[in-house]
């Protein structure tokens, strides 16, 4: 039986999240209940949105759940570009969040297919 845990975009999101856990540790103390914390929650978001889709009924639903997963990813590359602006890192994750987004993009374009 497969589960999201076969998937390669649910695989790739917890490597996502372990990175981002890892660039906002060095971020100031002080953004440790702001920035940091939204970050990091909109990352974990994105594999877990998977995981609860994969789990649904239907192609339908699990669509949906991907949609939040890929909403959740947007907000995290915007909060990323913030955090850069604010000088609290200079590393770029612009080519794991576009993998991502591609992933996600193919999983629901497949699954409208299976409609």
């Amino acid at each position: 039986m497969t589960t999201h845990r076969d998937l390669m975009v649910w695989q790739k999101g917890i490597q996502f999240v372990k990175t981002v856990y890892r660039v906002t540790s060095v971020f100031p103390r002080e953004e440790m209940f702001g920035l940091t914390q939204l970050i990091r929650r909109a990352a974990v978001s994105v594999p877990s949105n998977i995981a609860e889709g994969a789990a649904r009924k239907g192609a339908v639903e699990f669509s949906k759940f991907l949609y939040i997963a890929r909403a959740s990813l947007s907000e995290v590359d915007t909060q990323l570009v913030i955090a850069k602006e604010l000088q609290y890192t200079n590393e770029s994750l612009r080519p794991e969040i576009d993998v991502l987004f591609k992933l996600i993009n193919g999983l629901i374009r497949s699954l409208k297919a299976e409609k």
